[in-house]
């Protein structure tokens, strides 16, 4: 069986989804998961970029190195190269669903705090669902997106263990 494919999608991947690329690849890596992991931006204007410095002191703090970031945008066609697609706010959500060629891409397509256990009874359209865009705030801003991230990559991690078979 191959590894299970992923792909995080925000604004600009350069905040939110390379932090929960490199703490879902951690955190699977600690499980055992056979994971690929990877991460895009909706948008184009920060491609070939690094992390933001503030995301990247974040994961620091909290034990992850994100150094290694180059941002991207993503492509519809990546969607039958992965077997989920996580949009970190609702409006991502959104336009991957527009981007979507059909409905077995859409089907792919997950809210990240959809796998934390305290936010899985939220509805979609509740904004507390949204990992909070960290970008225009304060440096706490940061750390509470990091302790998001973590508590939605346990759920995730809990829900690949639970797969033992994925799409092709």
């Amino acid at each position: 069986m191959s590894a299970y494919r992923i792909c995080f999608v925000c604004t600009g991947n350069i905040c939110r989804s390379p932090s929960a690329e490199v703490i879902l690849r951690a955190r699977a890596h600690d499980a055992g998961l056979d994971v690929v992991v990877d991460s895009a931006g909706t948008d184009g204007y920060h491609v070939g970029d690094g992390a933001d410095y503030r995301a990247l002191r974040a994961m620091k703090a909290a034990g992850y190195d994100g150094t290694a970031h180059v941002a991207r945008q993503f492509d519809e066609g990546w969607f039958a190269e992965r077997d989920l697609v996580v949009a970190l706010d609702r409006g991502h959500f959104r336009l991957l669903h527009a981007m979507a060629p059909d409905e077995e891409a859409a089907a792919k397509i997950r809210l990240m705090r959809s796998f934390d256990i305290d936010a899985e009874d939220l509805d979609e359209n509740d904004p507390h669902i949204d990992v909070a865009d960290p970008y225009y705030g304060p440096d706490s801003a940061f750390t509470e997106m990091v302790e998001q991230l973590e508590a939605a990559s346990d759920g995730l991690v809990e829900f690949l263990a639970e797969r033992t078979e994925h799409p092709a």
